[in-house]
């Protein structure tokens, strides 16, 4: 139990009570998200950090943006100190090159190259480094930090300046004298004369802790200084639960104190004193002392230069120390209990799952007055707090009707999984005996981040069941009661066949790009929301595919030989009907014979009367002696009564428009021309090309699906209303009778046969023919 934390804990019950103005007990910060607050930040940097890979001089690259963050904090207002290491390291290079100069002339002319490279050097001792290196150090910060208009100040210090009061109140008056200034002290141990430290001294009396180490001296002078946050950098990306590099070794992401999860410590860092068990005694003290702590890798080139800015943006790096334990479980447990929920999920009987659908289904309907009195209480906070737009109010809202519908459509899924896991595509004979099958399977887990729209959570969660996938759900705060009630309903639902675990809810305060770092566990994600949500999700997905469309910008195009009567329908949906959804209308294109026409009149009467504030194209404004506003973008999805107006001479340059404005969602031709309409329909690359329809169908409940986990413009797997058929893949299974490659060589007794055979054909069939 990490090396004795009781009694570690036992001997870190103290208060600093000699530090009148410590800060209180319960001060540090409860969650991540509040590290933004973080005023007084105190950064450690370990030897690891500093030093280069042979110990002999330092990493100037890392410290370079290690610098270049801490400046930029400190731009921002912030009070920043930096307890630093690297003295030794530098003075070693500085020593081991003046030994080498002072070498004989004669020594090194008569000596060969190779000689001179392996010259024996003295052993160097450490205070001595130390002391040639450290104003070689403060030198290099110091003209670091100066292209940031930042001024340092060095400040060394050694245990004894902690016990002797005077010593210690004149280092706080100092510090704070140097915060006031807007200078950033350069903290370190005076190694020149510091002793070494003595065996099991890590506390010293009651109410201090012993500077032994640079970890226990960023402790003690982050609760001396009343921090708000120590980050601790090293070579270690934070506290394992088993030694990093083994194969079961996980990150933890947020250590409490009174955790009696099983550690167990690795071996020391390649350089310098500490250990991780040093590091988690300092940073267990500096919690109590009422600092937050996040013990991060500071050498790690890919995140090196914005680590310490990712720490105090509250972003998931390292492991971060907290006193206030949640009550439910971690994102991460959440996500392995899905997971592990999920594949039997996917091993239960269709009937089984059209079955939790059905009862789903039911529930919707039976219990709607509990849905409806949550979703009440979503909409009057809305009301009340006056931020959300009519559109999203509109999304927030359910009714009878709507549930009535959604179950409806729920009911359509349930029918549809009966065949939907474990079909078989491809059937292929390769040899005799040699069969081959490719077959439907779920994708795994998935992840749908969703806003203001309760009625995705059912849609979502069904389509998730009846492809065997399990399901991990984000939900808008704006829909945080409904979303509650329809997450218990579905959970009761999957509970009939002991899979309740497969759709988790995230109800922490986890931020979507921390959830787009779970990689390893996640295996698909699906926002449904905004154009900005999907792009800040599609940015920060580094190593999740991205299922979704990033834009709405959807075209209507009324050709030269459109009938009046179509236009004035299709149009008015497909604006109208539902401004704020992708599906809807941003871009009209004329056909230029159909400028100055009853027709062009009655298009531009009905737009006004429906209250659609117009924008106009390049081509369209100079056409007119009085126009519209000229549209800032042709590439602009105004989710309101707003739309661009443009002309085109012909179909062939509305598709070319199209593909260069368009974002490959959904476009819709108005033409009687059945040769005009067809060349539209084949040449332009949308997801969706409708003749003479609203492109408010682009809806997988009104394709039939039942329901849509999103729409997607990829051009890979799913496009389109994302269905139940777009959250499956496919496994190749072989069955064979003791097959090896060797017998089809050239010397071998079978030959490949590689018969196409019925998709539907029972195998034993097969088998019992051959």
């Amino acid at each position: 139990i990490l090396c004795g934390i009781d009694s570690i804990m036992q001997l870190l019950q103290i208060c600093p009570l000699h530090i009148h103005d410590g800060r209180a007990h319960s001060s540090s910060f409860a969650h991540r998200s509040e590290l933004r607050q973080a005023k007084r930040i105190v950064v450690k940097l370990g030897s690891a950090v500093v030093t280069r890979g042979d110990e002999c001089g330092l990493a100037l690259g890392r410290l370079a943006s290690i610098v270049e963050q801490v400046a930029m904090l400190q731009n921002q207002g912030r009070e920043m100190m930096i307890v630093t290491s690297g003295a030794v390291a530098f003075g070693k290079q500085r020593l081991r090159h003046e030994i080498l100069l002072s070498q004989s002339v004669r020594q090194a002319l008569h000596s060969g190259h190779s000689q001179l490279n392996d010259m024996s050097l003295p052993v160097l001792e450490a205070r001595a480094c130390a002391a040639a290196g450290q104003s070689g150090l403060m030198a290099l910060y110091e003209a670091m930090f100066t292209q940031y208009s930042t001024c340092t100040a060095q400040v060394l210090v050694t245990n004894l300046d902690f016990h002797d009061d005077q010593k210690r109140q004149n280092l706080n008056s100092t510090l704070r004298e140097l915060l006031r200034m807007n200078i950033v002290p350069i903290i370190n141990t005076n190694d020149a004369v510091v002793p070494p430290p003595e065996p099991n001294s890590d506390l010293q009396g009651v109410n201090v802790i012993s500077i032994k180490d640079n970890d226990s001296l960023a402790a003690r002078l982050a609760v001396e200084m009343k921090a708000d946050l120590l980050i601790a950098l090293s070579d270690v990306e934070g506290l394992y639960n088993s030694p990093p590099g083994t194969d079961d070794a996980k990150l933890i992401d947020i250590f409490y104190p009174g955790d009696q999860q099983s550690i167990t410590y690795g071996t020391k860092s390649r350089v310098g004193i500490g250990g991780m068990e040093a590091k988690v005694k300092a940073a267990l003290w500096a919690l109590q002392g009422g600092t937050s702590v996040v013990i991060a890798n500071g050498t790690n080139p890919k995140v090196t230069g914005h680590v310490i800015t990712d720490i105090v943006e509250g972003k998931k790096v390292g492991t971060f120390f907290s006193e206030f334990k949640p009550a439910g479980p971690s994102v991460e447990e959440q996500t392995e209990m899905a997971r592990s929920s999920g594949r039997t999920l996917a091993s239960l009987h269709p009937v089984q799952r059209s079955e939790i659908i059905c009862h789903l289904a039911d529930l919707l309907t039976e219990r709607k007055e509990e849905i409806l009195a949550a979703n009440k209480m979503d909409m009057d906070l809305a009301v009340s707090a006056g931020h959300l737009p009519p559109a999203m109010l509109k999304r927030l809202s359910l009714s009878p009707a709507k549930l009535n519908s959604l179950a409806v459509g729920l009911r359509q899924i349930a029918m549809a999984a009966q065949d939907s896991v474990g079909r078989v595509l491809r059937r292929t004979r390769v040899a005799h005996n040699l069969e081959l099958e490719q077959i439907t399977v779920p994708i795994g887990l998935l992840l749908v981040i969703f806003e203001a729209r309760p009625d995705c959570l059912p849609q979502v969660s069904t389509l998730a069941i009846a492809s065997g996938n399990a399901l991990l759900l984000k939900g808008g705060k704006e829909a945080a009661n409904t979303n509650r009630v329809l997450h218990q309903l579905t959970q009761e639902a999957l509970s009939m066949h002991g899979v309740k675990e497969a759709v988790q809810m995230v109800s922490t305060r986890e931020e979507v790009e921390d959830l787009c770092r779970l990689d390893k566990m996640i295996d698909l994600i699906v926002p449904r929301g905004s154009s900005q949500l999907v792009r800040d999700i599609q940015r920060a997905a580094k190593g999740i595919p991205v299922l979704g469309h990033s834009e709405g910008i959807c075209h209507v195009y009324v050709d030269s030989e459109a009938s009046i009567d179509k236009v004035i329908k299709i149009v008015r949906d497909s604006k109208c009907d539902y401004p704020a959804a992708c599906n809807a209308m941003e871009t009209l294109l004329i056909h230029r014979d159909i400028l100055r026409t009853p027709m062009f009149d009655q298009i531009i009467d009905m737009l006004r009367t429906e209250r659609v504030k117009i924008h106009a194209g390049p081509r369209f404004a100079s056409y007119l002696t009085f126009s519209p506003s000229e549209a800032k973008s042709m590439r602009t999805e105004y989710g309101e009564l707003e739309c661009c107006m443009e002309v085109v001479d012909s179909m062939q340059e509305a598709i070319e428009h199209i593909h260069k404005y368009g974002s490959s969602h959904t476009d819709v031709i108005i033409t009687e021309n059945e040769d005009t309409a067809e060349k539209f329909l084949q040449q332009l690359d949308s997801a969706c090309v409708f003749w003479n329809a609203s492109s408010r169908f682009a809806d997988g409940y009104r394709f039939g699906l039942g329901a849509e986990v999103g729409i997607s413009t990829a051009r890979i797997h799913a496009r389109g209303p994302v269905g139940l058929e777009g959250l499956l893949t496919t496994k190749w299974v072989l069955r064979g009778d003791g097959h090896t490659v060797a017998d089809f060589s050239e010397n071998g007794t079978m030959k490949y046969l590689h018969e196409n055979l019925p998709a539907g054909q029972p195998l034993a069939g097969q088998r019992d023919s051959n």
